[in-house]
């Protein structure tokens, strides 16, 4: 079979995306900050999360541009960033505007390489950027390009290996290099493995690229090398309110730092366990947390990153999703009298 045209492909990706392609708040701006905001806040979060519940609009009112962002405090950006989870995303977010303020006068650089010496900017965020605020002729990689990429190139090699990326890359170099438009190309790319060339039952009837595509089993590709196993660890906490408010922990680890947590409950090793409150479970990367909440035991010693909250307080309060969810609940219990309670997710 013969290979894909490249210019074919950007001419239909571009034909289609102009009758089809959806309409979403950064694709109505050339702002390479805004653009930079959605691209970061969609790296492990769905479109219809950051849309819906409104993290993109709250965000883009709090810190418009990269002066408002650069001068917030840490507190406040991770407060704004509440319920994306991945915090080290909003903490690069911040570097990155202080980097932009203070060594390009407030100018976001236009030039890729500038672009990707950014803090937490990688090749794709930086080809994003490039692309969709400049329209620079700059190849993105994601997985939903990797996926229309591997089925139109009948590519059965593993996408997150060397090779496999070295040629996803280079493919979609070739074909953005072709383009008229590289902003509606590169949307185009990423939307079409959103709503046709979907990972199962791909609508390869609608596709723009049908007559181009050479493989005949798409549900089976892209191939990966490595599949993520998951590793179960134990988390133990505990509560207790006190009239002075409800004690918590600030994180001091690379992870959260800064964020506020039920505090860690530990003992010595053969010490008894106090009563269970609640247990939950929580996802993150390739660990499933089984999380306990005891009831404070005894004679535990007051710690410097330790402080009380008052209910009204707690709101504000920058703290990763599965410990607020648990703080809700706990809160809602007659602790007195309330038996162990496990909440579903």
């Amino acid at each position: 079979m013969v290979a894909p045209s490249t210019a074919e492909i950007a001419a239909a990706l571009e034909s289609w995306f102009q009758a089809h392609g959806r309409d979403y708040p950064w694709r109505r701006t050339r702002d390479p900050y805004a653009i930079l905001v959605s691209e970061v806040m969609l790296q492990q979060t769905q479109i219809t999360t950051v849309l819906d519940r409104g993290f993109y609009e709250r965000w883009m009112s709090r810190f418009p541009n990269v002066e408002r962002l650069a001068e917030a405090s840490e507190e406040d950006v991770l407060s704004a960033w509440q319920g994306l989870g991945y915090y080290r995303r909003a903490r690069n977010l911040h570097r990155l505007a202080q980097v932009i303020l203070n060594e390009h006068d407030g100018k976001f650089p236009e030039n890729p390489e500038q672009i990707l010496s950014l803090p937490g900017i990688g090749p794709y965020t930086a080809g994003a950027v490039a692309s969709f605020a400049f329209g620079l002729a700059e190849p993105i990689v994601d997985g939903n390009v990797a996926r229309v990429l591997s089925r139109l190139w009948d590519d059965a090699t593993p996408m997150d290996s060397t090779e496999g990326s070295r040629r996803l890359w280079q493919r979609a170099n070739a074909i953005v290099k072709t383009s008229r438009d590289p902003r509606v190309l590169n949307s185009a790319l990423m939307e079409l493995g959103q709503v046709v060339c979907r990972p199962i039952k791909p609508a390869c009837m609608l596709c723009p690229l049908h007559q181009q595509c050479q493989t005949r089993t798409p549900e089976q590709l892209p191939v990966k090398k490595t599949k993520t196993v998951l590793t179960e660890v134990t988390e133990r906490v505990f509560f207790v309110q006190t009239p002075e408010g409800v004690l918590l922990e600030q994180e001091l680890g690379k992870r959260r730092t800064g964020l506020w947590k039920l505090p860690s409950l530990q003992l010595e090793e053969d010490a008894a366990l106090p009563r269970v409150l609640l247990k939950t479970h929580y996802g993150i990367t390739r660990y499933k947390v089984i999380l306990w909440v005891h009831e404070k035991p005894p004679g535990i010693s007051h710690r410097d990153n330790w402080r009380c909250f008052q209910q009204t307080e707690l709101q504000e309060l920058p703290m990763p999703s599965p410990y607020r969810r648990a703080l809700e609940k706990l809160l809602q219990m007659e602790l007195n009298a309330a038996p162990t309670f496990t909440l579903e997710q």
